[in-house]
């Protein structure tokens, strides 16, 4: 074996790329990506530097000369061959592989009602770019959609200025990846600077400077953005007779169903010890799968059992949430100086821990907790909620015992 294609060259396929080098895979590895920039970290885009879209570079064209990666840049797979073993190229080309990742990531959802083409996506550079350099002071932006890209979106619009207003379907915004406890204080901060919200509205039609709402609301729109969630992005996994669902279906080793063709990031779904198959959608889980994809892809037999992490900085408050809340978890909170705590239990067992504080004050506490939950204890819930029992403490019993 001495021929590795990645297709995709967002954090997934870029972080694999290097990764196949450190596993000690010497031979070619040529990296597809469709966009015209070196690769970059798509978390930035929301942070903009001096009210301009920022680009944050994975990596430099000298690096990934030095690691000999072959970096097709601006180049898009425009089908996969899995009996000759063969990307076709939309320039024309055609790249062969012995073993090939699929690190396609993820589309965003389109709105579709009337005047749907005039929103912006809010997913790349371009997208970024489109709309800062429009979105200024004592204008009026309409946000559809109230999830985690949305609601980033629009503290940093009003930091600028810039008159907000946030469209969702659903009774509350946050309501899919966030705690109740803390979608509620981010929600509550929101209208605090002044967003306006229409809950539980759908849109009848997006026209020139308004969008109209279900209800006949008319809401003043200079500009407006969807940002309803992703797609996983199938469409090459799925012509090339791949098993899919909500992304492309892997083993716990993140091989497809060809045992040939591999896939990680925003674009997989990956079984689960108790049955079916989940993606998860985050900056981390791209890195550590990637990692894990490359050794699988040298010959390694690794299998993806990393606790779920993503972070969401809004206006001065960070959020952070290792592992997978569920409503039926017992819930522990403990109180921080500038922050707090929840802590979530499975029949006694740690599974999942959320901090919402000033900057990055609940990181540190985040990061034992994932060691914690990793280590697979029954803490006592009444240490949990004391904030003056160290978790450092806590970890280093559980691992004594």
């Amino acid at each position: 074996m001495d021929r590795i294609v990645i297709i995709g060259a967002g954090e997934a396929g870029t972080r694999a790329a290097f990764a196949l080098r450190e596993a000690g895979f010497a031979g070619s590895v040529a990296l597809v990506g469709s966009e015209p920039h070196l690769p970059y970290e798509r978390p930035p885009l929301s942070k903009p530097l001096d009210g301009a879209a920022k680009m944050k570079p994975i990596c430099d064209a000298e690096a990934l000369a030095a690691a000999g990666i072959d970096y097709l840049q601006g180049v898009s797979a425009r089908g996969i061959d899995p009996g000759a073993r063969c990307v076709e190229l939309n320039d024309g080309g055609a790249l062969a592989y012995d073993r090939l990742l699929l690190a396609t990531g993820a589309r965003p959802r389109r709105l579709a009602c009337p005047g749907a083409e005039r929103a912006f996506d809010f997913r790349t550079y371009a997208d970024a770019a489109a709309i800062f350099s429009r979105a200024e002071a004592g204008r009026n932006v309409a946000i559809i959609g109230g999830g985690l890209i949305g609601m980033e979106l629009a503290a940093v619009l009003r930091v600028k200025g810039v008159a907000v207003s946030v469209v969702e379907m659903a009774p509350k915004p946050l309501g899919r990846a966030v705690p109740p406890r803390f979608a509620s204080r981010l929600h509550d901060r929101h209208l605090d600077e002044g967003v306006l919200f229409h809950l539980g509205q759908g849109i009848a039609q997006i026209a020139e400077a308004t969008v109209v709402l279900a209800d006949g609301t008319v809401v003043p729109a200079d500009i407006v953005v969807g940002a309803i969630g992703v797609s996983p992005d199938v469409a090459l996994a799925e012509a090339a007779g791949l098993a899919v669902g909500n992304g492309i279906l892997t083993d716990a080793f993140l091989c497809t169903s060809d045992p040939n063709i591999f896939a990680a990031g925003d674009c997989a779904a990956v079984a689960q010890p108790g049955g079916g198959h989940m993606r998860f959608e985050s900056w981390r889980n791209a890195r550590d799968q990637a990692e894990i994809a490359a050794r699988n892809l040298a010959g390694g037999k690794e299998a993806f059992a990393v606790t779920s992490w993503f972070w969401t900085d809004q206006y001065d408050l960070g959020l952070q949430v290792a592992g997978l809340p569920q409503p039926d978890h017992q819930s522990i909170t403990r109180q921080l100086d500038r922050g707090e705590l929840e802590f979530y239990l499975d029949d006694g067992r740690l599974v999942a821990a959320a901090g919402l504080g000033l900057g990055n004050t609940v990181a540190k506490d985040i990061k034992l907790a994932e060691m914690l939950i990793a280590a697979g204890i029954n803490p006592d819930p009444a240490a949990l909620a004391d904030p003056r029992v160290n978790l450092k403490a806590l970890l280093k019993s559980a691992r004594a015992a």
